[in-house]
């Protein structure tokens, strides 16, 4: 008879084993997962991508389809947000971090911020259709949609700023003011500089975000093909590339584009991705070094 240390022995190893076999397992669908998707996109896409799609607007006339206005106005979008969003994300953080003295009042702020980031975004879409378009009469334009995308996009930058200062050690604040340096000086030239590798990654996940984002901009930023420039795109309605692959795809029925849109989307997304992977390895570089 075995004794009971060598039976429970052979269990745990039993147990490790499944464990290592349900991890491999779940590894590799994940895997295949998103490589069956990237590889179905792309091929689709692709074929269908052309310089004319690419560098005109389309006619309804002709009949001629170009998404020049889609991608002029995802530029734009991705611009006036992160124009709103990440002062305002950065300020909360440091003034949460830095100034609040009441915890119990940064808790509950902290708590609405994980409230927003889990809201459904057509309710955003819904809130900035009667706030911004409706009450502050701003008509369904490219600004309308890009104030709501900061609502939304606030939490992520607030937060991971947040973190971010958190790693700034205190003996850096300490030195600062030892040598006489007040509390905004000492922000502003230690703990900021020490945190930038977190408002950077925030501002790329908003970025990322901006890109994917289809339901709120329905409501308020619309779905015109109009080609306009910055500051007159922003007082006007205008489809993103997301508004257009549904418009192309569910209104039209022009699969093809609708894949080249997807195409597209999706190469930006490796991009903005490969993006936060470099500055993060960057700053983690500078660090050591310094």
């Amino acid at each position: 008879m075995k004794p009971v240390s060598s039976q429970i022995n052979a269990k745990r190893k039993i147990q490790i084993a499944l464990l290592r076999v349900l991890c491999g397992t779940s590894a590799v669908f994940t895997c295949a997962l998103v490589l069956f998707l990237l590889v179905y996109i792309l091929a689709k896409g692709i074929p269908n991508l052309s310089w004319e799609l690419l560098s005109t607007k389309p006619s309804y006339l002709s009949g001629k389809i170009g998404i020049l206005p889609d991608i002029l106005n995802t530029m734009y979008m991705i611009a006036a947000t992160l124009v709103f969003v990440l002062p305002l994300g950065v300020g909360a953080a440091v003034y949460l971090t830095e100034y609040a003295k009441n915890k119990k009042i940064v808790a509950v702020i902290e708590y609405a911020a994980e409230t927003l980031s889990g809201i459904p975004s057509i309710i955003y879409g819904l809130v900035g259709m009667l706030f911004f378009c409706q009450f502050l009469n701003m008509q369904t334009s490219l600004l309308a949609g890009a104030l709501t995308l900061v609502i939304m996009n606030l939490p992520t930058v607030m937060r991971t700023t947040q973190e971010s200062l958190k790693t700034v050690p205190q003996s850096y604040r300490e030195g600062a003011f030892g040598l006489g340096a007040g509390k905004w000086r000492v922000i502003r030239t230690v703990v900021l500089p020490g945190c930038i590798d977190g408002v950077i990654t925030g501002c790329i996940l908003s970025v990322g975000r901006i890109l994917g984002e289809s339901a709120a901009l329905l409501f308020t930023a619309g779905f015109a093909h109009t080609l306009n420039g910055f500051f007159a795109g922003l007082g006007s309605a205008g489809a993103t590339l997301t508004v257009s692959l549904y418009v192309y795809a569910k209104e039209q029925g022009e699969f093809g584009v609708a894949f080249a849109i997807a195409a597209i989307l999706t190469v930006l997304t490796l991009l903005v991705n490969l993006l936060a992977v470099l500055a993060g390895r960057w700053f983690k570089r500078r660090q050591n070094h310094e």
